[in-house]
């Protein structure tokens, strides 16, 4: 892994993103990566093996809701701890890079597959991250997190994802599912078949990645009407 053309890309990224990472922070998401590959080589955690790829499609793809994420937190929650629930987090995307841009936030990555949820454990010990907790569970098994944020990554469809994870969300809360194109017939079908709907969809200009990103911002019926 070429750290330092890697260092370089990385502050052009945050540039581009109009976020701040300091050295500490761009040292502890290196330090993630080179993690995740040591990790994948007998655990098989990710598709991805090319640093190159996951550098961008890992840790660019989820630095993008950094920016969207402390605008929502700092207008909307009273607590100085707000709090975060990755489901089906995988490796910790995005909870991980989450957790080390915010360490005020209060992090939990949430996945069935155990290596997983050890391999987080793992990073948040190496990069000591006391903000970051992995939960290996299925997550309609849990008990309410009563979270200011619930957030996927290509976990499930909107309808699955409001299903099972909407019960975690606190009153006023949001769902958060990060996605490729705009899923227009996910909505629909959210829409029609739950209580949650689509109030908002944002562009996501992921650094270097030529493919279309977008997040899906979701509240309950109630509070969008």
């Amino acid at each position: 892994m070429a750290e330092h053309d890697f260092m370089q890309r990385l502050g052009a990224a945050a540039k581009s993103l109009n976020i701040d990472i300091d050295q500490e922070k761009s040292t502890a998401l290196l330090e993630y990566i080179f993690q995740l590959l040591r990790w994948n080589r007998t655990y098989n955690l990710t598709a991805l093996r090319d640093p190159e790829q996951m550098l961008v499609q890992h840790l660019f793809d989820s630095l993008a809701v950094v920016g969207p994420l402390t605008f929502l937190l700092d207008k909307n929650t009273v607590s100085t701890r707000p709090l975060v629930v990755d489901v089906g987090s995988g490796a910790g995307l995005p909870g991980v890079v989450l957790a080390i841009m915010r360490p005020l936030w209060t992090i939990h990555c949430v996945d069935a597959v155990e290596k997983k949820t050890a391999f987080v454990r793992q990073v948040a010990s190496v990069l000591k991250l006391p903000n970051l907790h992995a939960i290996h569970a299925r997550v309609e098994t849990l008990p309410s997190f009563d979270a200011d944020v619930v957030i996927s990554r290509a976990f499930a469809s909107l309808r699955d994802f409001a299903t099972l994870a909407g019960p975690h969300v606190a009153p006023g809360g949001q769902l958060l599912a990060m996605k490729g194109r705009e899923p227009s017939d996910e909505i629909d079908t959210l829409e029609q078949l739950t209580d949650w709907r689509s109030h908002h969809i944002e562009t996501l200009n992921v650094p270097e990645l030529n493919a279309q990103r977008c997040l899906v911002w979701l509240n309950r019926k109630e509070l969008h009407e």
